[in-house]
């Protein structure tokens, strides 16, 4: 938003759904180096929101995945 310069790093994503909080690791993302805002693309984003439906329903409260594992 700010127009800084986008770099490519490894960030860790984090959504609450329902019963469950799922924290995603090493996300490969674009992080304004002005601002820190993170941009995910179109592909990595819908490998997020398949790994956060998965685990939708897990018996736990939270769970902590490395993305790299998941998309293999």
């Amino acid at each position: 938003m700010c127009k800084g310069i986008l770099e490519d790093k490894l960030t860790t994503f984090m959504v609450d759904i329902e019963n469950c909080i799922v924290i995603v690791k090493n996300v490969p993302s674009k992080v304004c180096c002005q601002c820190e805002e993170t941009l995910y693309s179109d592909e990595v984003m819908g490998q997020l929101e398949q790994i956060a439906n998965t685990l939708r329903n897990a018996l736990t409260e939270i769970v902590v995945v490395n993305y790299q594992e998941r998309v293999a």
